[in-house]
């Protein structure tokens, strides 16, 4: 548990002034920008003890949260045993967001939703009472889940953290898995993350890699560059020869959190990762998507997605099937 005196500094002036803690500023300059956020913002950009990684015991890897997608991206020690969290990095963005945004920003950035936006509209995440997307044109929204806001979450790396069963360590707390920043949809109805104000995000922790595992990740967007996922997925594999004996999955832009999906995992577990055996597993999802009038799309494009992680995770093993 940390107890980092200046932390600790930086978390009660939040807590005395109100407004937000500041990453990397990519978010929070946008919602500044717009009339969203109008701040005070208490800068976090001379922690530098928070950059970096540190080997854990065991074989794991601890990432400080102001380490950058840029730095996440090329990291030779993640590319090599946790291959999934920089090919997602690398996707996310533009090359000048990477350079600035962080870890611990992704994973705690407020949702691109137009309606949450726009200063002069009421809604759900500015302490409203209804959901003007929902009614309104909710295109990009949620295909899974049932809560009251329909944006799905803006994370792809708390979405790829899901698959390598991650922790998080926040400052003067007891580290907590990467899901219960989030928890379920029907609770981030008025934000987009669990953390409470003035908490400080420090640093992720990695298990170990498992022997020989492969990754895959794939994001389906209306444009080839700089757009947010329409549907995204990460997935780790381990097989014994054809056969996969660990699978963790999950899924973006389809629901208010980041999802990972055990069906999917339970469908390839012990079987040979043929093509017809990824597909049936993908096509799982579809039990879980329940789309809005404007989202019907998002259900085949979700199932698509997973299925290109999954191939690309299997690698020659799918294509011998």
């Amino acid at each position: 548990m940390s107890t980092d005196p200046a932390l600790t500094d930086l978390s009660a002036a939040v807590l005395a002034r109100g407004g937000e803690l500041r990453a990397g500023g990519t978010d929070t300059t946008a919602r500044q920008r717009s009339g969203v956020s109008p701040g005070p913002f208490t800068d976090l950009a001379g922690a530098g003890h928070l950059r970096g990684t540190t080997p854990l015991p065991g074989g794991g890897l601890r990432i400080g949260a102001l380490t950058t997608l840029a730095a996440l991206a090329s990291d030779p020690q993640l590319r090599a045993g946790w291959p999934a969290l920089p090919m997602s990095a690398a996707a996310a963005a533009t090359p000048q967001i990477r350079a600035a945004g962080t870890l611990g920003g992704n994973l705690l950035q407020r949702n691109r939703c137009w309606y949450y936006r726009n200063p002069h509209v009421s809604c759900l995440q500015k302490g409203g009472t209804g959901c003007p997307a929902r009614e309104g044109d909710h295109h990009f929204g949620v295909v899974s889940g049932n809560g009251r806001c329909v944006t799905p979450h803006p994370s792809t790396l708390a979405m790829t953290l899901l698959t390598y069963d991650a922790e998080a360590e926040v400052h003067g707390e007891s580290p907590r898995s990467v899901a219960d920043l989030y928890g379920d949809g029907d609770r981030l109805s008025h934000a987009d993350h669990l953390l409470p104000p003035g908490r400080i995000l420090t640093a992720i922790r990695l298990p170990a890699p498992l022997p020989g595992e492969r990754a895959g990740y794939h994001r389906a967007t209306s444009r080839a560059h700089a757009e947010w996922p329409l549907a995204e997925a990460a997935a780790r594999l381990a097989l014994d020869g054809a056969t996969v004996t660990h699978a963790a999955v999950a899924a973006g832009g389809v629901a208010r959190v980041p999802l990972r999906l055990t069906e999917v995992e339970a469908a390839l577990i012990g079987r040979e990762a043929t093509p017809a055996v990824l597909a049936e597993a993908a096509a799982t999802v579809l039990a879980r998507c329940r789309p809005l009038p404007q989202t019907g799309y998002k259900a085949t494009l979700f199932s698509a997605t997973v299925l290109e992680a999954l191939e690309q995770a299997a690698g020659p093993a799918a294509a011998a099937g």
